[in-house]
């Protein structure tokens, strides 16, 4: 599907806003399509994709096409990949990469790598180290070890209303390639 997007058109990366929301979900359905994420669909992909502690989100469009989102969220002490964060460095602020995807058109073409960069370049400028959870079992967890991210450990978490996941957590690493 590479060849549906103009391999000429530039892609851009920009801050997220409200009318992008519509060919975010457009996008998101293919990615759940194609690769079960997120694993359950949202009642509103909408609220999804902005959650309570959303500081910035960032879109790729490739050709006028939505093709990739990024959020990043203030991390909160009852996440897992934070809390094993704190568990090495106490009180510690971090920043959850998340609502992370890459329609599949677009694959393979470094979306994914330039919004990783943007948010984690949005967190440095905060004061905030950048952390993600993924399932252990999705694909995306070698991506981010690809990209230098640190496993920090695999916890079991419990999603509403009784499902159990069983997730990798990672961190950032510096620019110089070891964790701060």
């Amino acid at each position: 599907m590479i060849s549906d997007l103009a391999p000429s058109a530039p892609l851009s990366l920009r801050p997220r806003v409200p009318s992008d929301l519509a060919g975010c979900v457009t996008s998101l359905a293919l990615v759940h399509e194609h690769s079960g994420y997120p694993v359950n669909w949202p009642a509103s992909p909408e609220a999804w994709l902005t959650p309570p502690a959303l500081l910035a989100a960032w879109v790729a469009e490739w050709g006028g096409r939505i093709v990739g989102h990024a959020a990043l969220c203030l991390g909160r002490d009852d996440e897992p990949a934070t809390a094993l964060w704190q568990a090495r460095r106490p009180g510690a602020a971090t920043a959850s990469v998340s609502r992370l995807f890459v329609s599949p058109e677009a694959r393979g073409l470094g979306v994914g790598a330039a919004l990783m960069d943007r948010a984690v370049q949005e967190a440095r400028s905060r004061g905030l180290q950048p952390v993600l959870e993924v399932v252990a079992t999705h694909p995306a967890a070698a991506f981010y070890e690809r990209l230098g991210w640190e496993l920090l450990g695999e916890v079991e978490d419990l999603w509403p209303p009784d499902q159990h996941v069983r997730l990798r957590c990672h961190a950032a690493p510096t620019p110089a390639g070891r964790l701060v």
